[in-house]
């Protein structure tokens, strides 16, 4: 009976990645397709990387989506690290609920809302102040790091409510200052919630098209833009190439980082469990 259960697991399993990454491994398979149809094979080919080294415009967003993702990662990870921080340990001081709520609503808020109101206050700012001065890639930066720090807010609070503060109290009464505890301990603990918070930020910018719609100007095209309009038109093949890249360098970025949370994650159990044994 127990090996039956196992059985039917692993289908439903197999079942559930099929359904989550066959999509992913088609786009991979059709980009060394012949064809110029996206859905009809006609051979192995490498054309359409040639070809899609050749468009100046999309190759143009594509750089401008990772530049945008990876400013948008960084600053994003330092303002959620310090929101959540807030959150998790100054406890309930006056203004908590509308903070708190003022982080998260990016979480609940529709795209569409998000993108009008950055417009809208993009358009009132230059008005009133002369800044910034039209749409650009500085104002999708902005627009990305509002709704991208809610995400990291909300990882690294989470890991921080679950820290055991005994470590922290512990290197207090030896005599640390606050900021070095938070540098020398803390940081190193919560490390992996960073990585999975820059990460998430990271895909976030790098993905999104209806916020980035709203606030971006002539000359800063993301790739999800360049995508849609030309989806419009008909999907050529060297979407399917561009796709095969991301899903690429996604996948490194991934493999990376866990491999380094792994082994910060072992480091520190292993220098736990050195100060224990030496105590």
């Amino acid at each position: 009976m127990k090996g039956r259960t196992s059985y039917k697991m692993i289908i439903v399993l197999a079942l559930g990645y099929a359904f989550l990454f066959g999509p992913i491994v088609i786009l991979i398979v059709y980009s060394f397709n012949a064809s110029k149809l996206v859905t009809v094979w006609g051979g192995f080919s490498l054309k359409w990387y040639g070809e899609l080294l050749k468009d100046k415009g999309i190759l143009d967003a594509f750089w401008n989506s990772l530049r945008i993702a990876f400013c948008t990662a960084g600053f994003a990870t330092a303002l959620g690290t310090i929101a959540g921080y807030v959150m998790a340990r100054f406890g309930r001081f006056r203004g908590h609920t509308t903070f708190a709520s003022t982080i998260t609503a990016p979480l609940v808020m529709p795209e569409v809302i998000t993108g009008l109101a950055s417009l809208l206050l993009f358009v009132s700012m230059e008005r009133i102040i002369g800044w910034p001065q039209g749409r650009g890639m500085l104002t999708i930066w902005i627009a990305h790091v509002t709704f991208a720090t809610a995400f990291v807010a909300i990882i690294v609070s989470s890991r921080l409510r679950d820290m055991d503060l005994s470590i922290e109290e512990a290197a207090l009464d030896l005599g640390a200052p606050p900021l070095k505890v938070f540098f020398v301990i803390t940081l190193p603990i919560i490390a992996p919630a960073l990585i999975s918070g820059w990460l998430l930020a990271f895909t976030l910018s790098l993905d999104d098209l209806v916020i980035t719609s709203f606030v971006a100007g002539p000359g800063s095209t993301t790739l999800p833009m360049k995508v849609f309009s030309a989806a419009r038109l008909g999907i050529s093949p060297k979407i399917n190439a561009i796709g095969t890249l991301i899903v690429l360098i996604a996948s490194f970025f991934i493999v990376s980082f866990s491999i380094i949370s792994f082994k910060m994650e072992k480091k520190r159990k292993r220098e736990a469990q050195q100060a224990f044994e030496n105590n």
